[in-house]
């Protein structure tokens, strides 16, 4: 995804795939994919899918809900012209689909993409993970005396968890392949 409003749409599209959701429910399960860290705001959520409205992705309704809330709610649905540009997404793979928030996105996704672009994802982001551990290896090797302790433990951190992610992608790729 190039942008982070392109991550978001493919990210709505794809939730919207699965069922109509309201919007406080889309930001709840953004928030899963995104993680805690990440926080989308109401502010970043609702411009983005007034102009998926606008781009006629998706379609709007107002549901009154029976119970205790007498509230209105808005609930968006997929339009077919959304469902077309979700397909062309899952479709397509790019050195943004194996980036950190890129890859995140598309593998919550994974389901609808094809088993060969999975395997290209997949293998792009093992491809990008061994350069950062390579980086970060010899930055750690390279340490002098003067580095701030806290900045060389987050170095192994960082390390550490890119080796148990790389280890991890060898296995999604073999399972791939099969």
């Amino acid at each position: 995804m190039r942008s982070r409003s392109e991550s978001l749409e493919f990210a709505l599209l794809g939730l919207l795939s699965q069922n109509p959701l309201h919007g406080y429910e889309l930001r709840k399960r953004l928030t899963a994919i995104y993680g805690p860290f990440r926080a989308l705001s109401f502010s970043v959520l609702y411009p983005q899918l007034r102009r998926m409205l606008e781009n006629g992705l998706i379609q709007e309704s107002v549901v009154n809900p029976a119970g205790r809330s007498r509230r209105s709610r808005i609930v968006y649905h997929l339009a077919p012209k959304g469902e077309e540009r979700f397909a062309k997404l899952t479709d397509t793979v790019s050195p943004d689909t194996w980036e950190d928030e890129g890859f995140e996105v598309r593998f919550a996704f994974f389901g609808p993409t094809s088993r060969p672009n999975r395997v290209r994802i997949l293998e792009g982001r093992h491809r990008r993970l061994r350069e950062k551990a390579e980086i970060l290896r010899s930055d750690l090797e390279k340490r002098d005396g003067g580095m701030d302790k806290y900045l060389d433990e987050w170095r192994r951190h960082s390390l550490e968890s890119a080796e148990r992610e790389i280890a991890w992608l060898e296995d999604m790729i073999k399972t791939e392949r099969k």
